[in-house]
C-alpha cells in the first residue's frame, strides 16, 4: 500500500512539498515588472543597496526591496541582484577609458614641461595613468623664465616635440610676452606652448572642489601662496607650510571634474601635441 505522507515526516522540504516554487530572475536593466500588491508596473532603472527602482509609463519612479512580490506576464518572481557586468568599462582620473593589463611605454623623446612642481603633481594625479600609456614624460621648468635656457641646451625637433603648459598666460602678463617671443624664435616650428589665465594652478581646482564659493583675492604686492594660506586661516610662515597647503588642496582632487575647463582643454591640446607622429 503506497504511503502518501511519504516515509518521512520529518525529512527537509516536507512543508513546502506541493508548493508552487517561484523562480529567481535577475532585476536587468530595462526588464519590466508589476507589483503583485497594488499593481505598480514598470521598467527596472536601477538596483542599489538591495532595493530595485521602477519607473513607470508616465515617468513615476518608486523604489521596492528585492525579492518576492513581483509578478512578470502574470506569474510570480523573485527579484535578485543583476550579475555584475564584466564588459563595464572603467574610467581614469581624466575621463579616458582605461586600459587593462596595459604596461607603460618607454617614454618617447617628446615631453610635456609645466612651470612648477606643483603643476607636475597636478598633471599626474589626474593624467597620470594616460601620459604612461601613451609614453610621455612630465618636467618642471621652476619658472618660464628658464625655458629659454632648456631650450638652447636641448632644442626641440620633429621627432622630439616639446609642450608647454604656462601659468596665468593672459594678455600683457610677463609669461605671455615670454611665451611670445620663444614662439617666434627658432625653436617655434617644435613647440607647443598654452596656458590658464588663473595665477597660479592652485586656482586650477574648482571652489566647490574646495568646499569654497570662490578663491580669496589677493592684493598686489603679497605673495600669492601666502596670501591664500592666510586668507583660509592656515600656516604660512615657510616654504614647507604652503608645501603642506598645496597638499592638503591636491588631496581633494580625484578626477577631471574637480578642475577648471581651462586647465582641462589646455593639457589635452598637449597630449595631443607631443603624441602627434612625427612628419604630420
Amino acid at each position: 500500500m503506497d504511503d502518501r505522507y511519504g516515509s518521512d515526516v520529518l525529512a527537509d522540504g516536507w512543508r513546502n512539498r506541493g508548493a508552487t516554487q517561484v523562480p529567481d530572475v535577475a532585476a536587468e536593466h530595462d526588464l519590466v515588472v508589476e507589483v503583485a500588491q497594488d499593481g505598480f508596473c514598470g521598467a527596472v532603472t536601477r538596483v542599489q543597496g538591495g532595493n530595485v527602482e521602477l519607473e513607470d509609463f508616465h515617468g513615476r519612479k518608486r523604489l521596492f526591496p528585492l525579492g518576492g512580490g513581483f509578478l512578470i506576464d502574470g506569474q510570480p518572481v523573485r527579484l535578485t541582484p543583476p550579475a555584475p557586468s564584466k564588459q563595464a568599462l572603467k574610467r581614469t582620473a581624466s575621463g579616458s577609458f582605461a586600459v587593462a593589463d596595459q604596461r607603460a611605454r618607454v617614454a618617447l623623446p617628446s615631453r610635456i614641461l609645466v612651470e612648477g612642481k606643483h603643476d607636475a603633481e597636478l598633471v599626474e594625479k589626474v593624467w597620470g595613468a594616460d601620459l604612461r600609456i601613451e609614453g610621455v614624460a612630465v618636467e618642471f621648468l621652476e619658472g618660464v623664465d628658464k625655458l629659454e635656457d632648456l631650450l638652447a641646451e636641448e632644442p626641440p625637433s620633429a621627432e622630439r616635440r616639446y609642450g608647454v603648459l604656462v601659468d596665468h598666460l593672459v594678455p600683457g602678463s610677463k609669461e605671455t610676452r615670454i611665451a611670445d617671443a620663444i614662439l617666434r624664435g627658432p625653436h617655434g616650428r617644435h613647440l607647443k606652448i598654452v596656458g590658464h589665465p588663473f595665477i597660479d594652478v592652485w586656482q586650477c581646482v574648482t571652489p566647490k572642489t574646495l568646499g569654497i564659493s570662490r578663491w580669496p583675492e589677493i592684493p598686489r604686492g603679497t605673495d600669492w601662496k601666502t596670501g591664500i594660506c592666510r586668507a583660509f586661516g592656515w600656516p604660512h610662515e615657510t616654504q614647507g607650510d604652503t608645501g603642506r597647503a598645496w597638499q592638503h588642496i591636491l588631496s581633494k582632487v580625484h578626477t577631471y571634474r574637480d578642475l577648471e575647463p581651462a586647465l582641462l582643454g589646455r593639457v589635452e591640446e598637449l597630449i595631443d601635441f607631443v603624441t602627434e607622429p612625427a612628419g604630420r
